[in-house]
């Protein structure tokens, strides 16, 4: 299959960029979707051109909408952390729970004498702070 160790080179450098390229197609593809200010006659020309031109038309995409590319970009990744922080603060417990349900709890925890005085006053500051 490969002639000698320069073929073997030049392969995987194709390689590397077929696979680069495909990356970049499915960033712009996915970008297209994601953008909902482009209407859908537009998004299925700019696939048009991808599929009949696709080196040149990811070229020009990168560059007249690159900026825009990275800002929707940005603003699905802080929508998909805030998502995150909402579920482990649910998760982790008094999520959604106001001072005087946390402090209730501590309250219930200290007449049944699972926590000392100490502790409860600490919970107190705690939801209060």
């Amino acid at each position: 299959m490969f002639g000698n160790f320069w073929d073997i080179v030049w392969w995987f450098l194709w390689a590397f960029f077929f696979v680069a390229y495909l990356f970049v197609l499915f960033a712009i593809i996915s970008d297209l979707f994601r953008d909902h200010k482009l209407n859908g006659w537009l998004k299925a020309l700019w696939i048009l051109f991808l599929i009949f031109l696709p080196f040149l038309t990811a070229l020009v995409y990168l560059i007249a909408r690159g900026r825009s590319m990275g800002e929707r970009s940005q603003a699905e990744a802080r929508k998909y952390q805030a998502a995150q922080a909402e579920y482990i603060k649910s998760v982790a417990g008094g999520g959604g729970a106001s001072p005087a349900d946390e402090i209730a709890k501590a309250k219930a925890l200290l007449d049944a004498g699972t926590i000392s005085q100490s502790e409860y006053d600490a919970i107190k500051a705690k939801a209060l702070a």
